[in-house]
């Protein structure tokens, strides 16, 4: 090749070069795509207080401006109801102003996690419903459709019959108070501990169809449903009409979608192909650390969502 026309190749290369780059360093936060930064998504994922903080800094607000800025359209924060009321009142005016979805929080009186619900005792019933009408005005606040419930732990001394007809008794009470301001008290089966009493969709389906209230449904947790069943399509799909909301988490680890077993792609696509239109909290951690594994998230979420 002649000098002069190898200059003048190196050149243009190195032009483009500074071009791309100039592009990169104005894409928000190190993406590199232009088509897919801020572009939305099919399904409506939520992510959660914490999973850009390398990326956003510490502030929720500017975490969920990244959000946005990703292409997100939902959030979802497990711990709201312990904010300040004056915090949750920024959260939901930012949500209002980026036209963003607020997904589930948790209803609990401090039983969640330890034998109450199960037993039928007046004392684990009254705190679930003064908590219900709490949540009530927190949902207020950010425009909540949904607030996750669970009933604690097996009372072991009791027949299963009767423990579930003392959640059963406990949810109709809690969900006519819910009724009143149209909040969704969704039930999540767990997979956390042997000791939990909701395990299944299929048991919480049967629950669903005795409290008999629109403010009575399924949390449909993947993750969770992967450890405890598997065959998670099917039972989705004999549970469908009770399930108001789902979580997301791959197995094992319970990190991003592309992490582990489960066949998130062919999962979203389903739910797509049935009509989905509710809010998928992304209820896990990041598979890797920083700043490098925030962008690796996003990344997966592109991927697995690219089903059509």
């Amino acid at each position: 090749m002649e000098r002069r026309k190898f200059l003048q190749q190196s050149t243009l290369a190195g032009l483009s070069t500074l071009a791309i780059g100039s592009t990169a360093a104005a894409m928000p936060n190190g993406l590199t795509n232009p088509e897919s930064a801020g572009k939305t998504f099919n399904l409506n994922y939520a992510p959660h207080d914490g999973m850009f903080k390398n990326s956003a800094g510490a502030s929720f607000l500017d975490q969920i401006q990244f959000m946005y800025d990703q292409g997100f359209r939902a959030i979802e924060d497990n711990g709201l109801m312990k904010r300040d009321p004056a915090e949750q009142e920024k959260i939901g005016k930012l949500l209002s102003k980026l036209g963003m979805q607020m997904g589930v929080f948790v209803i609990d009186a401090g039983d969640n996690w330890k034998v109450s619900l199960t037993t039928g005792k007046q004392e684990f019933k009254d705190a679930f419903v003064k908590v219900c009408k709490q949540a009530l005005e927190t949902a207020k606040r950010v425009n909540a459709k949904w607030a996750t419930v669970v009933p604690g732990y097996f009372e072991r001394n009791l027949p299963i019959g009767v423990q579930t007809a003392n959640v059963i008794e406990a949810f109709r009470m809690g969900a006519a108070v819910l009724e009143k301001e149209g909040l969704i008290m969704v039930m999540e089966p767990l997979s956390d501990n042997p000791d939990l009493f909701l395990r299944t969709a299929e048991q919480s389906y049967g629950i669903c169809k005795a409290v008999n209230s629109p403010s009575c449904k399924i949390l449909y947790d993947i993750y969770h449903m992967q450890r405890n069943t598997g065959n998670l399509i099917p039972i989705m799909d004999l549970c469908w009409d009770e399930i108001a909301y789902i979580q997301i988490g791959d197995n094992p680890g319970r990190k991003e979608p592309t992490s582990g077993e489960i066949n998130y792609k062919n999962i979203f696509k389903h739910l797509h192909k049935k009509g989905f239109k509710g809010v998928l909290g992304m209820e896990h951690g990041n598979a890797n650390p920083g700043k490098e594994g925030e962008l690796t998230l996003i990344k997966a979420y592109r991927e697995s969502d690219d089903f059509l």
